[in-house]
């Protein structure tokens, strides 16, 4: 098994996805496919940061999804999406792989229409999940919007662009259950809780 390095900030991310082996393959497969602006995001590196916080080794094995996501506006069918997990199933067949292209998913969340994979990533429900990562010349790169210090700190909280789907984001985390995996988290489940006044959300926020 692969060491896990300490974890305070996102060098150390990127450092523990680069030492551990299944997960920099996967970064490695997507890499090869030369998407225009491609990442993986959301549990891929969330939970594995959570494991290794809660003293686990981490086992891509467990998750539900890999998130693949990239953007290119010229061309927003599904079918190009559906293409792309076939070839990343011939590469790894064992993986639930999940391609978006960004550049449409605006339409699915109600928002305007997004500039680019990173803004995307910042619409996510919780600065917790708004990370991804990418493999570049074999080099691990992680992207995130809002910093990583509340995925570091097993905080979740409402990304800034929640404001107005508060409801959402309590379903989303109450569906989830993830302190039953994960008991050292803080969820904040209410606006205030997460900003509290007079600090703006984005005040908050370490970008």
């Amino acid at each position: 098994m692969n060491p896990a390095p300490p974890l305070r900030t996102i060098s150390d991310i990127e450092r523990l996805l680069e030492a551990h082996a299944a997960s920099h393959a996967l970064l490695l497969h997507v890499e090869s496919l030369e998407l225009p602006d491609a990442w993986i995001g959301a549990g891929f590196i969330r939970n594995s940061v959570w494991d290794v916080l809660h003293g686990r080794p981490i086992d891509v094995a467990r998750l539900a999804d890999v998130d693949v996501l990239f953007f290119d506006s010229r061309d927003t069918r599904k079918e190009p999406e559906a293409a792309i997990e076939f070839r990343l199933r011939s590469l790894a067949p064992d993986i639930p792989w999940s391609v978006k292209n960004q550049a449409r998913m605006h339409l699915r969340n109600g928002d305007a229409p997004y500039r680019g994979t990173a803004d995307a990533v910042a619409h996510w429900a919780e600065t917790a999940t708004a990370v991804a990562a990418r493999s570049t010349g074999g080099r691990v790169e992680v992207m995130a919007p809002y910093g990583v210090d509340d995925l570091l700190n097993l905080i979740v909280r409402p990304a800034p662009f929640f404001g107005h789907k508060m409801d959402i984001y309590r379903e989303r985390v109450t569906a989830k259950d993830w302190p039953a995996r994960w008991p050292d988290l803080r969820m904040l489940m209410t606006w205030e809780e997460a900003y509290p006044t007079p600090h703006s959300s984005f005040d908050r926020i370490d970008t």
